[in-house]
């Protein structure tokens, strides 16, 4: 896929870029978060890195930007959290629901860090860390209320800034993601979207 001349059609459609991550930034960013990017989106930072708002400033290494970031990496397992506690949502792969909240919330955690690692891009939109592989589809997170925003990275930005309608994206070529996919397939059957 062409990001080079996608980046293009990204600033004339307002979005802000600087120059791509060096290797070594890679390394240490990586090394920092506990990540490895999948080769598309390393591919488009390496080209050329967003700084618009709502984009993750990958290079900013303050204290502020880092806990942000961490931030934004923890929201997933808050958001998962919080509706085992208050929505009775529960993981079937998990086994037994415990009757105790805590105990609920300890397995979901536990849990969460076996699952694929979300890498967030922009906003609540997150790339699957595995498989480590390019085409991961990109995933709207908010709490278990979880969509495809984009069949592969390059479509999810197409889509995100107007340059594709959300109602084109193709579901049926979307790779599935362990855990994350079926989330959205117990969502859509419990509440028959």
């Amino acid at each position: 896929m062409d990001y080079i001349e996608l980046i293009d059609r990204l600033k004339a459609a307002g979005a802000r870029f600087t120059h791509g991550l060096s290797p070594n930034e890679f390394d240490q960013i990586e090394h920092r978060y506990g990540f490895q990017f999948p080769p598309d989106y390393k591919e488009f930072l390496s080209i050329a890195m967003p700084i618009s708002d709502k984009f993750i400033n990958w290079r900013d290494n303050s204290e502020h930007n880092i806990a942000q970031i961490h931030s934004r990496m923890n929201w997933c397992l808050e958001g998962l959290l919080l509706d085992v506690e208050q929505n009775k949502f529960w993981y079937y792969e998990w086994g037994s629901k415990p009757s105790n909240v805590e105990e609920a919330k300890a397995k979901c955690e536990a849990e969460y860090h076996k699952a694929p690692k979300l890498i967030p891009i922009y906003a609540h939109r997150y790339i699957p860390e595995t498989p480590a592989e390019a085409g991961n589809p990109i995933l709207s997170v908010y709490q278990t209320d979880i969509i495809y925003y984009g069949e592969n990275l390059y479509a999810y930005l197409m889509v995100e800034f107007g340059l594709k309608s959300y109602d084109e994206i193709d579901y049926d070529s979307i790779k599935p993601i362990r855990f994350w996919s079926d989330i959205m397939d117990m969502w859509e059957a419990d509440y028959q979207i």
